[in-house]
């Protein structure tokens, strides 16, 4: 009975995960707000009847995205920032996490780059709450480092907001040039470089 249930919960998640794959592609081309129920399970050859055992709604369908897209990442985020090397070490390597991120998952970073600002408000949301956490994780990161001795809560909070709107920055300007020559990633790299540096000068001038 145990080893039945078990094939059945395997091909439960099966199809859940055909259905996020299958939504993931066709957002390639159009917003969730335009993503039709059918279209989904059309993609993946199941009724439409069979979505609402998986996701209570195409918006349910765009927060497990969500999760999907982001919820990996906590530790690359926390990398990025970490107090191993000097400036200009932690800067390329944060760059290059980045950069290689996009080269694997474009459609992920689409996703989010697309539905951030969209019409899907529980979408909107929950990547919202994901770069809130975000922030808090870089936050706690950024504590650690000697260079924050003194800075109060609400300052290192600022500067982990001002850092994780950078890599979202940088992973949307690096998505754009995926398909570009290798002259116009190095213009991505040397933009992201200047601005983390910017915000590195400010971080050792910084008074409250």
């Amino acid at each position: 009975m145990s080893h039945t249930l078990g094939i059945r919960q395997a091909q439960k998640q099966k199809t859940r995960q055909a259905l996020l794959d299958a939504a993931l592609g066709l957002l390639e081309e159009q917003s969730l707000s335009s993503l039709g129920l059918r279209e989904v399970t059309r993609a993946v050859g199941v009724a439409p009847t069979a979505f609402y055992r998986h996701f209570r709604s195409i918006a349910d369908l765009g927060v497990a995205l969500v999760d999907e897209a982001l919820g990996s990442l906590h530790p690359m985020v926390r990398t990025t920032v970490s107090a191993a090397g000097d400036g200009d070490e932690r800067i390329a390597r944060a760059i290059g996490l980045i950069a290689r991120h996009v080269q694997t998952h474009p459609a992920h970073v689409r996703f989010v780059a697309r539905e951030r600002h969209g019409g899907v408000q529980p979408v909107r949301e929950a990547i919202r709450d994901q770069l809130a956490r975000f922030a808090e994780e870089v936050k706690a990161e950024l504590a650690e480092d000697p260079e924050a001795a003194g800075w109060h809560d609400d300052d290192l909070l600022m500067l982990a907001h001002l850092y994780v709107d950078q890599m979202i920055s940088t992973a949307s300007l690096f998505l754009e040039t995926l398909e570009a020559p290798d002259a116009e990633r190095e213009r991505v790299t040397q933009a992201a470089t200047r601005r983390l540096r910017l915000i590195g000068i400010g971080r050792l001038h910084w008074r409250d």
